[in-house]
């Protein structure tokens, strides 16, 4: 989830990373079609088929956009994506992505694709929406949010009117090629949930200290009334984040959000990455595609 350059590899605060496991201290961590029968002549009392529901909870192909968390980041090795086993599209058997649970392995290898890039925040997702439309997947995930919170300072975050404005211009990316995919939108986690969680490990700390979130995991154990002011307000903006996701989704017929699922979920350290103690480990992953697969099967969205 920090801020990561581009496909596969991070930079500064990352590089930093590198050198501290190498020398051994990051031991650790549908729509329906119309009804094809012939068209009785008797009058208004013959009955009219049921339309097919726009949300079609067996979809045959999945998409994947978003940031490091979508592409595994530091889930398998240090400094380095590891798509197979992402909750949205991976293949691996532990971890049992959403692909895997709604395609079957075989398929799911296949017959989704995973566009998502670490590092990335809202702005950058009217591209990836762009790049996911052209393989015209049935169902496309989006989880992305967590990098425009993650800054070196309150200050720097992504204000809630722009994170708006890049939301919508994606969608309207994504419906110009692609009018019939359906959305599955996952909420922001808590990210002051995983500063009280991570902060309980003291090599997971001195991890944080190479620059990973400085706004909210920065000082780590300051209990400061600036301090406690600055995290509250990351956990605030990411409510905010998480608000127009919500929103933003609600006005288009074929996209469901999670509800709030993820930044709700209770996670613990076993969910975490043993590299960086920020980023969801193969476990994370795993409840990830957990939450995934409940919501996009659910009879209906979310309350």
């Amino acid at each position: 989830m920090p801020e990561r350059p581009s496909r596969r590899r991070a930079r500064g605060a990352g590089a930093a990373l590198a050198a501290v496991a190498l020398t051994g201290a990051a031991v650790l961590t549908g729509c329906g079609g119309g009804d094809t029968s012939p068209r009785s002549t008797a009058g208004a009392g013959s009955p009219s088929a049921s339309p097919t529901p726009l949300w079609d909870a067996s979809p045959a192909s999945v998409g994947a956009v978003g940031d490091s968390i979508t592409r595994g980041f530091d889930a398998c090795s240090v400094l380095a994506d590891c798509p197979e086993v992402s909750w949205a599209t991976g293949t691996d058997a532990g971890v049992r992505s959403l692909a895997v649970r709604l395609l079957g392995p075989s398929k799911a290898a296949s017959h989704s694709w995973n566009h998502a890039v670490s590092g990335a925040r809202m702005a950058q997702l009217p591209e990836q929406m762009a790049l996911a439309a052209k393989d015209r997947p049935e169902l496309l995930t989006v989880m992305i949010g967590a990098n425009d919170a993650c800054r070196d300072s309150v200050e720097l975050m992504t204000p809630v009117d722009g994170f708006r404005t890049s939301f919508e211009a994606s969608m309207r990316q994504l419906r110009a090629s692609a009018p019939k995919t359906q959305v599955y939108v996952s909420s922001v986690p808590d990210l002051k949930r995983l500063w009280s969680t991570g902060r309980e490990n003291p090599l997971g700390k001195q991890i944080w200290k190479l620059g990973i979130c400085r706004s909210m995991l920065g000082d780590a154990d300051d209990m400061g009334a600036a301090a406690v002011a600055r995290r509250d307000a990351v956990r605030e903006r990411v409510v905010a984040y998480n608000e127009v996701l919500r929103d933003v989704c609600a006005r288009d017929e074929r996209c469901r959000y999670d509800g709030g699922a993820v930044f709700d979920y209770r996670f613990t350290g076993e969910q975490l990455s043993e590299w960086d103690w920020f980023h969801p480990g193969r476990d994370g992953q795993a409840r990830l595609a957990e939450i995934a697969y409940r919501n996009v099967t659910a009879a209906g969205p979310p309350a």
